[in-house]
Order: C-alpha cells, then structure tokens, then sequence
C-alpha cells in the first residue's frame, strides 16, 4: 500500500516542502527499509530509529519491504526533521493508522527510540515554508511549538511523543492550537543590565557611536589595553532601536536554522551581539562547512557584529568580510549547491594601535618596531576600511574622569534620539528598500545630501589635503547627513560636515605620528 505525508527540510535560512512517499511490499524476505531522494547521513540512520520508536511507542513496524522515497529527489535532505513524517507515513501504510492524504497537515519532529519527538533545527523556517505553500496545520515537537506558532494563519500543534502525534491527527478537535503572545516575548527580552552611563568618559566615542547607530553605520575604535573600547562596544546594542516583529522573525529564522534558540524565549526580541573570536576561520564568519550553515554575520543580521582585536584576525577572514559589508547579504558557492544568506549588520570593530597597543601613548613607551607595525596594520586594506563609516581615537581614561563618576546620558536618553533621527529617515525613504543613510544608494546619496555652499568648500578642501577615496567622500556625505538628523536639520550644514570628517582617523595618517 501507498502512503503521502508531508515535511520539511533545511535549505539555508529557508525550508523545502518534502513529500514523504511510503510503499509497502510483500517480498517472502526478510523486511528491510530502503530510504531515496537524497537523503544525507542523519536521514539514512533514521531507519533504526523508526523501528525502535514504532514498537516501543505500542505500534508494529511491518515485516515487508519499505521503500521511503523523500521528494522532490534532486533537493538534499538534512538533518532528522522529516523522522515523525517518516513514522506517520508508515503507520497510514500498514493501516495502523487512518489520516487523509492531503497537503493540509504537515510534521516536523525526531524520534527517539522510547517514541519520544525531540526538537529540531528550522522550525520557525519550515512554518514560514508552511503557509506560504499553503498548509493550514503543523505538528511539531513541544520545544519548537512557540518557535513555530509565531508564523500567524498556521495551527500549530506540539507532540511529545508518536503517540501524541497519532491522536492529534485522528482526533484534532480535542487539541488546542499553540498561541503565542509576540507583545508579552518582547517585553520579557528587553531587560538588559548595561547601559551607556557606566562608560565614564569617552564623550567623543560616545558620541560617535550615537552617530554611528543613528544611521546605521559601521564603527571602528581604535584605543590603548584598558580605554574602554568592549565595554562600550557591548552597551551599543542599549541604544539601537527596537527590533520590529518583521525584523525579529527575520533574525529568528536564521537563529533557529543553527539551533541556537532557547525553548523558554523562541523569539529573538532584541538586536543580536554576536562577538566571535580572533582565531575565527573565514567559513566561520561569512558561513559554508558540508551544509551550508550561516555565519557569524548572518547570526548577526539586524544587530551588531563586533569583532575585537581587529587587527588579529586573518587577512582571509576579513577581506571576506567586503562583501556583506557593501551588499547586505552573502553568497556562498560549494560543490552542494550556491545558497544567499542575509548579512545587513553594522559592525563594530576595536583595535590597538600596534601589537604592543601603546603606540603614541602620552606616558607609556611603544616597544613595537617599525616593521612589526608595519605588519601589523597591512591586514587592514585600504578597500576594507573604506567600508567603515567611523574611525574613532579612543585615550586612555583619565584618573579625573573615573573619580568624577560622570557617565552622561543613559542609553535610553540616547535612544529616544536615536529613534528621532531613524524616524526621519524612515519617512524620507518611504517607498523604498532603504532602512537607513547608511545605506543609501549613489543616487540616494545625490538626493538627500545635498551641501550648503560653505558645506561644500569645507568638504574640497578636506578631500584635496587629506587625500580621501571617492568611497570615503560618500561615507562623509551619510555620516554628515545622520548628524544632520541628530540635530533635526533638513539641510546639511558646514559643522556636520566637519564633524564627519573628523571620523576619518585612519585616513589621515594615523598610523604615522
């Protein structure tokens, strides 16, 4: 006999419909179970699973021949989560079990050898793939129920065993869809214990990184061991604006494809901080391995991207890093296959300023030589620190300053001006796929940031002395013209080009005092 269920599978940050096909045939051999349409190593283990979790949930698995065909064949299927689908389908093939042979219900799950359906990777995926191919009901493992039912116009229902998953299709009127109240989750994430004030100190930095948040721009401080640069770095993400529930599910989505969501809050509510180590390979950045995974700038989508000891990091693993940084999205190609994943983060990078991190010190001596500085700055290219808005000097903090216990304003003072400044972009980019000055196009750059005669004049003579890239002439233009929003000016005055250009330190010879 023939059976059809239906499941889902992993391909990149998006999932697949994969229609389970069951055929049962007497053969007068011993039974065994054959498993085609690509499956990849976990799927083909499942056979041991299936039989195990069939008798010990009370059910008989059938002595014929099973032949499990995972359409469409030519799409690899990853991973567990077509197991319950898998088990269902061979509970409607040997008459066990009575469903229709529909595309209205759906099943994600792995089997346990008890019965047990364990969570899975993807499930936020697989439900958005649901309704769009038009599936009206989910049954998926308990821990990915609130994932799953964040997806609106689905029933999602929660299984913690094959059993359970039998009676909710033999009898769904008994069983409750899971509700999730989006409001309640974001109100439980937005508790945070840091805030900007305990940054004493650092006005400038402070200030840049109000700037650089206000318009969506990318952030490098430069600063001795111990000026403050990570413990600013991490309070950034206190003045970003709130995540909107399109921009969550967004960021979810791709969180929950590398099983990174945790079962009691299945929404990513705030904006991530991903912070990865020196030592990071540059599949691990961007994304790849056997799969296909997302990256770090991925997990970092709608948030910030922080990478400490910038100058630390393999030159391979940052120039990867220019084409997310400019497009919003990475691409990656392998033998299995070219996936897209979105990357539109803004990064923050710290450094020192040499190896040793006290070059140009007012007290502590450079004990770094001329070559290894030389060494040391030439994994930073010219085209990649074009593609960071703000250069920031950050001094070593002052005995005055950490006494004074003066931290300024509170990040949500700060953030109150920030929404100001990003609600004036959001109108003034209406209609487009624009989210911020940061990344706005040339043409965009034309239109909305026009100079005043006086901006214009300041503007030649710095690109004529310091000798700045046609790039770092555009990034000028948007940083002067969030400053402009920061202070609520609909032109763009002379004092916010200056202050734009003040944020260029590394091309105006930094390197060289």
């Amino acid at each position: 006999m023939l059976a059809r269920t239906y499941s889902f599978t992993p391909v990149g940050v998006d999932a697949q419909l994969v229609e389970v096909e069951i055929d049962l045939r007497s053969t007068g051999q011993e039974a065994f179970t054959v498993i085609v349409g690509l499956p990849d190593t976990a799927v083909k283990e499942s056979k041991e699973r299936l039989e195990a979790s069939l008798r010990n949930a009370g059910f008989e698995f059938p002595r014929k021949r099973v032949l499990v065909n995972l359409a469409p064949a030519d799409v690899k299927k990853q991973g567990p989560i077509v197991d319950l689908a898998m088990a269902i389908g061979i509970l409607i093939a040997s008459r066990q079990l009575v469903a229709p042979d529909d595309r209205q219900t759906a099943l994600l799950g792995e089997l346990a050898l008890d019965g047990t359906v364990r969570p899975v990777r993807g499930a936020l995926a697989a439900a958005l793939a649901a309704r769009a191919v038009g599936v009206r009901r989910l049954i998926v493992p308990r821990e990915n129920a609130l994932e799953a039912a964040l997806v609106p116009q689905l029933d999602v229902y929660a299984a913690g065993s094959l059993g359970e998953a039998v009676r909710i299709l033999e009898t769904p009127t008994e069983f409750e869809p899971v509700q999730v109240d989006c409001a309640a989750l974001f109100h439980q994430a937005q508790h945070c214990d840091l805030d900007m004030s305990d940054v004493y100190g650092q006005e400038q930095a402070k200030r840049a990184a109000e700037i650089a948040v206000a318009g969506g721009h990318n952030l490098i401080l430069i600063g001795p061991p111990g000026s403050g640069k990570t413990m600013l770095a991490r309070r950034i993400a206190t003045i970003m604006p709130d995540m909107t529930l399109e921009e969550a599910i967004e960021t979810t989505r791709i969180h929950s494809i590398r099983g990174l969501l945790n079962a009691a809050m299945p929404l990513v509510a705030t904006r991530p901080f991903r912070a990865p180590h020196h030592t990071i390979s540059d599949a691990g950045l961007v994304g790849g391995g056997i799969s296909i995974d997302p990256g770090e700038v991925s997990l970092s989508h709608n948030g910030i991207l922080f990478l400490d000891e910038f100058a630390e990091f393999s030159r391979r693993a940052l120039e990867v890093l220019r084409q997310p940084l400019e497009d919003g999205f990475v691409t990656i190609a392998r033998a299995a296959g070219t996936l897209t994943f979105p990357a539109r983060f803004m990064l923050i990078a710290a450094m020192n300023p040499c190896p040793c991190g006290f070059f140009g010190h007012p007290t502590k001596a450079c004990t770094c030589t001329t070559q290894y500085i030389a060494k040391y700055r030439t994994k930073l290219s010219g085209p990649l620190l074009d593609r960071i808005d703000i250069h920031v000097e950050m001094p070593s903090v002052t005995y005055t300053a950490l006494r004074a216990r003066a931290g300024g304003d509170s990040s949500a003072v700060i953030r109150e001006r920030v929404q100001a400044a990003r609600a004036r972009q959001t109108a003034r980019f209406q209609g487009t796929t624009t989210r911020c000055n940061a990344h706005m196009t040339s043409a965009a750059v034309k239109k909305w940031c026009a100079l005043a005669a006086d901006a214009q004049q300041v503007l030649k003579q710095v690109m004529d002395e310091l000798g700045f890239s046609a790039r770092a002439y555009d990034k000028i233009q948007r940083v002067a013209r969030t400053i402009a929003d920061l202070a609520g000016s609909e032109h763009i005055q002379q004092p916010h080009v200056l202050e734009a250009a003040q944020h260029r330190n590394l091309d105006r010879k930094y390197w060289e005092r």
